[in-house]
């Protein structure tokens, strides 16, 4: 059995994905193995096509590995039937990813507060919880604001409150900077970088923007598939 320290709140072993693509094996995975610890900041760079986002994804239960084994918060997923994979991601996991994916019909609080009520939580309390992780990321004045009347920098920053509304143990983003000009995108980061010194939240991002994965605590270099640190 694989040992998982208790620091690590997310990690996984010999990770591989293959898709078939007309009687050919495209491999998107190759034996990727990982770990982040409790508190930790980690970017995963490379290039388009290099297998971050499909890592992202198994690491985040959207997607089932080909073969290898996610542990998240010290618990495996192998074995685990689609809703008990749901209840560990609402449980443990929050997203953030390039585009925002807001529910334009919901102002900003309710947008925030949406993960707590899919919970079946009370609807007030969970819409305190969201008024104060909307004051965390600097948006107190605008939770009343529909999507549509915030600039691209707020409604990422709706979208991270969302991903810590529910204390996770990590934050999974996917190019949370992609969609923004580069002022916005050092803001935003600048943000990232701020809730995990201040709450400990630990972060695994994918960016194709080294400057700003050199603020995470340790940078990981996806390339055809495969994992390499940058202590090499």
């Amino acid at each position: 059995m694989t040992e998982v320290s208790s620091t690590q709140v997310l990690s996984a072993t010999n990770l591989v994905k293959t898709y078939d693509e007309g009687g050919e094996p495209i491999h998107v995975l190759r034996n990727v193995s990982l770990h982040v610890d409790r508190g930790e900041m980690v970017a995963i760079v490379g290039a388009s096509g290099s297998g971050k986002s499909t890592l992202l994804h198994s690491l985040g239960l959207l997607d089932e590995p080909t073969s290898g084994v996610v542990f998240v918060d010290g618990q495996s997923t192998a074995g685990l039937t689609e809703t008990q994979r749901s209840r560990l991601r609402n449980r443990c996991l929050g997203f953030v990813y390039q585009f925002h994916h807001l529910l334009m019909e919901f102002s900003a609080l309710d947008n925030v507060a949406m993960p707590l009520i899919v919970r079946r939580e009370n609807r007030n309390k969970a819409r305190e919880q969201a008024r104060a992780v909307l004051g965390q990321v600097g948006l107190a004045s605008r939770e009343h604001h529909f999507p549509g009347q915030l600039s691209g920098g707020e409604r990422q920053r709706v979208a991270l409150a969302r991903a810590l509304v529910t204390h996770p143990a990590c934050v999974l983003a996917d190019e949370p900077t992609g969609n923004l000009d580069r002022y916005t995108a050092e803001s935003m980061f600048d943000l990232l970088v701020r809730v995990n010194k201040e709450f400990g939240t630990a972060f695994a991002i994918v960016t194709h923007d080294p400057a700003l994965a050199l603020l995470a605590h340790r940078q990981l270099y996806m390339d055809k598939g495969c994992l390499a640190d940058s202590e090499r």
